[in-house]
């Protein structure tokens, strides 16, 4: 179970990563909005991160690193945007899962495996195997 500045934190990465090369999106802001009320975080307290982004903070599951990295990989293709700036999304979210300390195997694993699945939303099951292998 992570706490409350954990959570904040998670959800402002996730904020700082929709932001990363352009505002927001309408269908991004749902989405994250959609996360804030999965963690049990206000509206206002959403809308706060939005502009007050806070320090990251490593979280010392593995299992809600996955999870973390999961939302990101959702977030990433939740637009259906895959112009441009789709090997400058993959290189961000490789950087990010990197940084959250997951295996670099496994995620380029995911990366590759995501062009193969519709909308390229890798489903929960494959991500967490993946994860799984890389490991054990």
């Amino acid at each position: 179970m992570i706490n409350r500045v954990e959570k904040l934190s998670l959800l402002s990465e996730m904020i700082a990563f929709a932001k990363y090369d352009k505002d927001i999106k309408h269908i991004e802001y749902n989405f994250l909005l959609g996360v804030a009320k999965q963690l049990e975080i206000s509206r206002e307290d959403f809308d706060y991160l939005i502009e007050h982004p806070i320090n990251y903070i490593h979280l010392k599951s593995h299992s809600e690193r996955i999870v973390q990295f999961h939302r990101l990989v959702l977030l990433m293709n939740i637009d259906g945007d895959n112009g441009d700036n789709n090997s400058k999304n993959a290189i961000k979210l490789y950087n990010f899962g990197l940084r959250m300390g997951l295996s670099h195997e496994s995620i380029t694993k995911v990366l590759y495996l995501m062009e193969s699945f519709p909308n390229k939303i890798v489903p929960p099951d494959v991500l967490i195997d993946i994860f799984k292998t890389q490991y054990n």
